[in-house]
């Protein structure tokens, strides 16, 4: 079953860097978008496992699907396991079904440039994934260290740019505020 999209040209975004707040500037997107009823579908790479103020706010509303992936804890081992390696493989099989299914006319894949960057899925598949995606899906791709091939194919890139964090001065993240 396909839904009819309202979105007449979709593009790829890409929100990177090392300040805080791309994941929530993604979840901004898909709020607006909801309201304007469109079908958002959220895949988390490394994510899963992790206790998010989106994974309950998810259940409120409407046309809104997320799927994490991962094993709850940052991936830190070089070369990365192999359990990482099969969950973001997974991840991106379920990105490429979602994106080409006719079912959502926006797919955010978040922290899908860390998994990129940590080797876990070939960076290549993303940009085939991309450039091969229906003109009338929009592509959030978010997660810092995207590569150059990733920021070269997308529409809009925006750097997030740390300059000030309370975490230096021993603040802890915060419920519902950083997580």
């Amino acid at each position: 079953m396909t839904t009819k999209h309202n979105l007449e040209v979709g593009l790829v975004q890409v929100y990177t860097g090392l300040g805080k707040g791309k994941t929530s500037a993604a979840f901004g997107l898909a709020l607006r978008a909801i309201g304007r009823g469109f079908k958002v579908y959220v895949i988390q790479f490394i994510k899963g496992g992790f206790d998010y103020g989106e994974l309950y706010s998810i259940k409120q509303l409407p046309n809104l699907k997320l799927k994490a992936f991962g094993r709850g804890k940052f991936i830190t081992e070089k070369p990365p396991r192999e359990v990482d390696i099969k969950s973001a493989k997974e991840a991106l099989e379920l990105a490429e079904n979602v994106v080409n299914s006719g079912k959502y006319d926006i797919v955010i894949l978040d922290e899908v440039n860390v998994a990129l960057s940590l080797k876990l899925i070939n960076t290549q598949r993303i940009v085939e994934l991309a450039k091969s995606k229906p003109k009338n899906v929009e592509l959030i791709l978010t997660g810092r260290d995207a590569p150059t091939e990733i920021i070269e194919i997308a529409d809009l890139v925006t750097e997030m740019k740390e300059i000030k964090h309370p975490f230096k001065k021993g603040v802890l993240p915060r419920k519902g505020i950083e997580f």
